[in-house]
């Protein structure tokens, strides 16, 4: 499901033109949805969206907004990527989001908090879909290979020198140079932190012994913590011998992806994890629409990534203030066509979401108010 380079043209032209409906499809998608993404966006919407949380969707957020205030000129888009997922969360139980952006839905105790503040509660809406990249500054290799248990042992702090056996052993034999690994991690409650995870307790519980969270072990010492994914990626760059977890869409030069387990960080990689291991896991609410990752299935499919990360929009059934539901509605429908797609794609190197899911997530829109 790679991106070729025509439709990657077509979406920055959508953001820079206004030409949404001339964005090219890929394979997963409905080129019927771009032929009509123009026209669903209402041009006389007024109001400012505030929103706030994943990093990881930071980038395509930007896309998102330029592309539909192009068109409704009347409305303005905040969006505060500083909040991280878990910040996304806990502002819009508060009520003071119109919705919030989380690599991870809310949790049971969320969700219940979520209904006392908003009639009917609050669902969770798959928007984005990437890989959390093993990223490592790119001095330290021309290209790198980690299995599974070794990035556990990284990671846990029993592996601690970029010469050990079990790296040399990853790849082909060749030994890298003898330089001590700095381990960055993300400081606060982070969805990127919370799908790392969860792949690496479902895959490797004998090598990391923590279950799946938004927020490092704080048992684990010795690591270099940062806040935001921004921040991660600064670091891994600056900081000869780093490496840590980002959404592929954080990487910036001086920072390259590993391969794990002999597979690359690619949009085919991904999309094939995505269809190997997504399985509905409900909230319980009418139209939610969270998914877990079978990561056995996943491990198991040769050609899948074994880190994806799947993000949301999580919005409430009935908005407490409606001054700006409109709007609000109006721009998640955007994001959820295959032109708002191709426009993330190609401005954070995302992976496009399967029409399927598309048009589950409208259905569920189509009865918010």
């Amino acid at each position: 499901m790679k991106i070729s380079r025509l439709a990657q043209a077509g979406a920055l032209a959508a953001v820079a033109a206004v030409a949404l409906a001339g964005c090219a499809s890929s394979s997963t998608s409905d080129s019927s949805a771009s032929a009509s993404a123009t026209a669903s966006i209402d041009a006389s919407l007024t109001g400012t969206i505030t929103a706030g949380g994943s990093s990881a969707q930071a980038n395509a957020q930007t896309a998102w907004a330029a592309a539909f205030t192009s068109v409704a000129t009347g409305v303005t888009i905040n969006y505060d990527k500083t909040l991280g997922s878990g910040g996304g969360r806990t502002n819009f139980i508060a009520g003071s989001l119109d919705f919030a952006g989380s690599d991870a839905p809310l949790s049971a105790d969320e969700t219940t908090e979520a209904a006392a503040t908003y009639t009917s509660g609050a669902v969770n809406l798959p928007i984005y879909l990437d890989g959390v990249a093993v990223a490592y500054n790119s001095s330290i290799s021309d290209s790198l290979n980690l299995s599974t248990e070794t990035i556990a042992k990284i990671f846990s702090g029993q592996i601690t020198n970029w010469s050990d056996d079990a790296i040399t052993a990853d790849n082909g034999g060749t030994a890298l140079a003898d330089q001590a690994i700095n381990v960055v991690v993300r400081s606060d409650s982070s969805g990127t932190a919370n799908n790392f995870t969860n792949f690496l307790y479902a895959s490797d519980p004998t090598d990391w012994t923590w279950a799946g969270s938004g927020t490092f072990p704080a048992d684990i010492t010795g690591v270099d913590a940062q806040k935001g994914g921004g921040a991660v990626a600064t670091e891994i760059a600056g900081v000869a011998g780093s490496i840590g977890y980002l959404d592929n869409s954080a990487i910036i030069d001086g920072v390259s992806a590993a391969s794990v387990n002999g597979i690359e960080l690619t949009s085919d990689t991904v999309a094939e994890a995505f269809t190997a291991g997504a399985t509905e896991n409900s909230n319980g609410v009418d139209g939610d629409l969270s998914l877990k990752f079978d990561y056995d299935a996943i491990n198991s499919d040769a050609d899948a990534y074994p880190i994806p990360l799947l993000s949301y929009a999580i919005i409430p059934l009935e908005f407490t203030d409606t001054e700006n539901a409109d709007a609000t509605i109006s721009y998640l429908q955007f994001i959820a066509t295959s032109t708002g797609q191709q426009v993330a794609a190609a401005k954070a190197n995302s992976v496009p979401l399967p029409q399927s899911i598309l048009d589950e997530v409208q259905a569920t829109l189509a009865t918010v108010k």
